[in-house]
């Protein structure tokens, strides 16, 4: 039995009963039968069925910063009528959660019934009053075990139209949300500053700096770094990504103008 089995034993369970939900039942997702993944679901609440979602994930032990970028995020997307799903967890998904608590739907790693984290039991219950949901692909009663997490993190991307990573170290369990995410085809949108993050801005995701950005994405406008779109600095990645390091090196690889790059180059070091 692993430590976290038996600080699972502790949690708090919820007597509130669960809904089972499978394909053909009103209220089953259409954005998983869409994808053709139609796993059972248990369900505590109501479960958001139209409308555009955005999930919001990233790491548990989070910076002040990034927490209030989730937070901010989450409150914005829900003041306009966006349905915010995250994990639960402590950190990032909390704060999430939190800043969109009148929509939101947290995606478990444990039973509906089981509260975990136990601190926040009272965040799941407040969730639920405010007309959200938990969801989980476990049955009732299951506790928490590590492998599922991992587990459930396609079920956040599957049900969210963008996924936004806004704090993760290169090993975050939230990277396998983005690397789900990809795979079903929706759009990756991350915070600088942290190397899980500006390691998915150098591989393909949007920017985003403000909530703004976020709603971008979600309208089909989404804010790319500005190497991206600039051939200089593509340049400047290019002879980056090749080996060169030092402004003469660079500068002799590219034909550019050393000015040039050291304009570009703190901007390509930051996403490498």
């Amino acid at each position: 039995m692993t430590a976290l089995v038996r600080v699972a034993n502790c949690f708090p369970p919820v007597t509130t009963s669960s809904e089972l939900l499978t394909p053909g039942v009103p209220g089953y997702p259409a954005r998983l039968i869409a994808l053709g993944w139609t796993p059972e679901l248990r369900v505590r609440g109501v479960l958001a069925a139209n409308g555009p979602a955005v999930a919001i994930v990233g790491a548990r032990a989070a910076s002040r910063l990034g927490m209030d970028r989730a937070h901010a995020a989450a409150r914005h997307l829900a003041e306009r009528g966006v349905h915010v799903v995250s994990g639960g967890a402590l950190g990032i998904d909390g704060a999430a959660h939190r800043g969109a608590i009148r929509s939101t739907t947290v995606v478990l790693g444990s039973g509906v019934d089981v509260a975990y984290p136990a601190r926040h039991a009272g965040l799941f219950d407040q969730i639920i009053a405010n007309g959200g949901a938990l969801i989980s692909m476990m049955p009732d009663g299951a506790e928490p075990r590590r492998g599922s997490f991992v587990a459930r993190n396609p079920l956040i991307a599957a049900l969210a139209d963008v996924v936004v990573v806004v704090e993760a170290d290169r090993h975050s369990g939230s990277l396998t949300t983005a690397r789900a995410a990809t795979k079903l085809g929706r759009l990756i949108v991350a915070y600088p500053g942290s190397r899980g993050c500006d390691e998915l801005l150098r591989t393909g995701a949007a920017i985003a700096e403000e909530p703004a950005d976020v709603e971008r994405g979600l309208a089909g406008e989404p804010r790319m770094p500005k190497w991206a779109d600039d051939p200089e600095l593509q340049l400047i990645r290019a002879a980056h990504d090749g080996g060169a390091r030092t402004v003469d090196a660079i500068a002799a690889a590219t034909g550019l103008p050393v000015r040039t790059v050291l304009r570009g180059l703190p901007l390509i070091e930051r996403y490498s």
